[in-house]
């Protein structure tokens, strides 16, 4: 394990379960290794359950640098990850959201519940704000994010998601094309920010 932070750094949405599927596990597993391999850092939600602790074992048992951000509230509950690289207790859901998006350079979400949509749904905010410009990419295990995408379609051709924002999300099927996406992210420059163009 690493104690220097890397200069890039990947935050990782995912779930404090670890869902119905063994792909879902594999994924975590295999994402936490490609993370150290690539000497990227990797920044998560700090607990020691579900996929969100394999993802961090992984990268750790392969060398590399892992932070942890979770709150108070949830210290014992989501059992805090005990051997990180650095962990950060705040005090809320909000700061610790905020200081995830802060420490990563991009986003890449595994399944999850409710509060890995919470995450991801956000950080598109954010970005459709103007707040970041960063990449966002789902890995879309076992098609399990197929439902979201059709919803997601069916917003943009509702006209209540402009089709240009859609773009803010890349959803992928391997972890090659993840890796790609955030990789080779280049930030948008001619879309205009949801508040200039008065929608809602």
């Amino acid at each position: 394990m690493t104690s220097k932070r890397p200069g890039f750094s990947v935050c990782v949405f995912c779930g404090s379960r670890n869902g119905a599927q063994p792909d879902y596990s594999n994924a975590a597993r295999e994402l936490g290794i490609a993370t150290a391999q690539r000497g990227f850092g990797l920044v998560y939600g700090g607990s020691s359950n579900g996929l969100m602790g394999i993802l961090a074992n992984s990268a750790l048992e392969a060398g590399g640098y892992v932070e942890g951000i979770i709150p108070d509230g949830l210290f014992l509950k989501e059992v805090a990850h005990p051997r990180l690289s650095q962990r950060f207790v705040v005090r809320s859901m909000h700061e610790r959201k905020a200081m995830m998006a802060e420490r990563s350079n991009a986003f890449i979400a595994l399944p999850g519940g409710l509060g890995t949509f919470e995450e991801l749904f956000e950080i598109l905010t954010w970005a459709q704000l103007g707040i970041h410009a960063k990449p966002i990419v789902v890995w879309n295990v076992k098609g399990y994010y197929d439902p979201l995408l059709t919803f997601i379609e069916a917003a943009v051709s509702q006209g209540f998601v402009a089709p240009e924002h859609r773009r803010f999300i890349s959803i992928r099927s391997t972890l090659d094309e993840v890796l790609h996406d955030v990789t080779n992210f280049k930030a948008p420059t001619s879309i205009a920010k949801w508040l200039e163009r008065d929608e809602l």
